[in-house]
């Protein structure tokens, strides 16, 4: 079993993943408590920015070097450095513009609903696929931090990775994401409050190595939540779109996640309605299971257009592929490609 001087020992040389100083350098190893009965050992770390992305990677880092010691289990605590430690090895380019300056030709485009289960995150990983078809440089930020989906629904396996401090998005059919489940293991639930979710949102914006891009949209928790509050805040300026069924409580409901919209100062620019109805393959008809009436209700409620209906339908089979992206010959992706036409023109 490590004593403390030799724990303190193998982590002086881990670095600050955002000063790029070695923790011996800023006292970063700030507790260390061993033991030997149960073969654990505890530990309080203190960085730059704790309850980031970073953060994680350095926690798996400094696991790894201890168990490799032969330590049996290790409890890990992060806080935030003094203010004055940041400032004397705070890096010199660290007040490079970010997306959340205000002065980055990025577009915010926000999809957003009243509840969950409506097809909002299949909108938005369709929509970015269709503006990315329309040559579009397009990014997506999975904000519904507990409800995550957008790397299953790109059918995208493997992480971001590392470019110095700065992370480099997942790009997969020309668009580039990243989502808090890039960083759970095993789909494991995420069980953090407010404040930090907030950090690791905006670590999203302001820590990923996004391309010059034209677009980005976020995919909203659904509700009026604190998440989704925080993000409204959060963004300099951003449009926005509301998802729904046709179903009129679901309109109902929805109605509020477009107040929100509407009292932070975002612009709605467009209603989209999905599992609108079904189409038989047999007979043509369409049936309307949901009920008819609750997009265009809500586009009315909102003083906003509807602006695109789809039915209830999925892509078409491809022999190892669940991404739920519609390929470009399916009837579905010609109405997200005039969707997505209709984004660039209210921009």
């Amino acid at each position: 079993m490590l004593t403390k001087e030799q724990v303190i020992e193998k982590l002086d040389p881990v670095k600050d993943p955002f000063l790029h100083r070695t923790l011996a350098e800023t006292g970063g190893v700030v507790e260390v408590i061993v033991k030997e009965e149960k073969e654990h050992i505890s530990i309080k770390i203190a960085i730059a920015k704790p309850n980031t992305a970073e953060q994680m990677q350095l926690q798996q880092e400094v696991v790894k070097i201890l168990k490799e010691a032969g330590v049996r289990t290790v409890g890990l605590r992060f806080s935030q450095l003094p203010d004055e430690v940041i400032e004397k090895f705070q890096p010199q380019d660290e007040s490079a513009l970010t997306l959340l300056s205000g002065n980055t030709k990025t577009k915010f485009l926000a999809i957003a609903s009243g509840k969950g289960g409506v097809g909002k995150s299949t909108v938005t990983v369709n929509t970015a696929v269709a503006l990315a078809e329309l040559g579009k440089k397009v990014g997506i930020i999975d904000a519904d931090i507990y409800g995550f989906s957008i790397p299953d629904m790109m059918g995208v396996e493997k992480g971001p990775t590392l470019k110095g401090n700065r992370i480099v998005p997942v790009e997969r059919f020309g668009v580039q994401m990243i989502s808090m489940g890039f960083f759970v293991e095993d789909n494991s639930p995420v069980i953090w409050r407010g404040p930090r979710l907030g950090k690791m949102l905006k670590s999203f914006f302001t820590e990923v190595e996004w391309d010059d891009l034209d677009y980005l949209l976020l995919d909203l928790p659904p509700g009026t939540g604190d998440v989704a509050l925080s993000l409204h805040g959060m963004l300099p300026e951003s449009k926005e779109i509301i998802v729904t069924t046709p179903h009129p409580t679901a309109a109902f409901v929805a109605a509020r996640a477009g107040q929100m919209a509407i009292d932070t100062n975002h612009d709605i620019i467009g209603v989209i309605e999905n599992m609108s109805y079904f189409e038989s393959k047999v007979t043509g008809e369409r049936e309307y299971v949901f009920g008819q009436g609750g997009g265009q209700k809500l586009a009315d409620q909102l003083d906003t257009e509807l602006i695109g209906q789809l039915p209830l339908a999925q892509p078409y089979h491809e022999e190892g592929s669940h991404s739920s992206i519609y390929q470009a010959d399916h009837p579905i992706a010609k109405v997200y490609a005039e969707i997505a036409s209709h984004i660039i023109e209210k921009f």
